[in-house]
């Protein structure tokens, strides 16, 4: 049940400044004890899972292989993301803790951010890493090396972390005067913003470019056009090879308009918020 001794918490405008507080689901405060049964036990099965995942491909020489070491990198940004948020969303459905340091949520909001970004760029390695292996089965070995992968694995992360950077600087030059109740389970970036009580043209645009072109929802509508050109790129010269770029081509073209709807979702739930 949930306790009653937080309810009578500030309504957001103590006098810490360094201190927020998240409502949870808002609307759902008398259902958050049966919320979080679901959410305590994909949180368990997550974790178990990708503990397993990772130690069965390091302990099992056969699977040290390009895909393998893709699928542990994801299991790696599972875990990040799942104990970057999912605690804390336990805490306010099963004890009302709403409070978060302000310092705490700049670091949710930049894990967040990045390994969401990080997340999708792997996934478009791995589409890459099966094009390779469908299209140049013979090479495939050769191509994707070790030192290859890494290269990916930097390159991806590098364009995860570099963009979400600058948000907590940008996050610590407002004031917060006003309001400090996030109406999330998390510290989501616009809606933080929202609660300052100054100027955040800039916050606000830079949000949409990283929405849009770098994060994760940028990524996910760029992946099948990305993966499309992949496929297409080399010209079919089999009967096996044609079928392959008509599957691939109407698969993108399906996930493209599935993809695109998500994104306007994302879009007007989080950046224009």
């Amino acid at each position: 049940m949930l306790l009653q001794g937080n309810l009578s918490a500030p309504n957001g405008t103590g006098s810490d400044p360094s201190m927020f507080f998240l409502t949870g689901i808002p609307g759902l405060e008398a259902l958050h004890p049966w919320i979080s049964i679901p959410f305590c036990s994909m949180f368990t099965v997550a974790l178990l899972g990708n503990c397993t995942l990772l130690y069965v491909i390091k302990t099992e020489p056969s699977l040290h292989k390009p895909m393998f070491y893709f699928l542990a990198m994801l299991a790696v940004i599972d875990l990040v993301l799942s104990t970057t948020t999912v605690p804390k969303i336990l805490t306010i459905f099963w004890f009302n803790s709403r409070e978060i340091s302000f310092n705490g949520c700049l670091v949710q909001m930049f894990f967040i951010l990045s390994f969401c970004t990080l997340e999708s760029a792997l996934l478009l390695a791995m589409a890459f890493d099966r094009y390779v292996a469908i299209c140049n089965p013979l090479r495939y070995v050769t191509i994707l090396t070790n030192s290859v992968i890494a290269k990916i694995g930097l390159a991806a992360l590098a364009r995860a972390v570099l963009p979400a950077v600058p948000l907590p600087f940008l996050m610590r030059r407002l004031p917060f005067c006003q309001s400090h109740v996030i109406s999330h389970c998390y510290c989501e970036h616009m809606a933080v913003v929202k609660l300052a009580c100054a100027d955040t043209r800039f916050n606000n645009i830079y949000g949409i470019i990283v929405t849009v072109f770098i994060g994760p929802e940028g990524s996910a509508g760029l992946a099948p056009c990305q993966d499309a050109g992949f496929v297409v790129s080399k010209p079919s010269r089999t009967d096996g090879s044609s079928l392959l770029w008509k599957t691939s081509s109407e698969g993108a073209s399906t996930t493209s308009r599935g993809v695109c709807s998500i994104v306007l979702l994302f879009l007007q739930g989080g950046s224009f918020s």
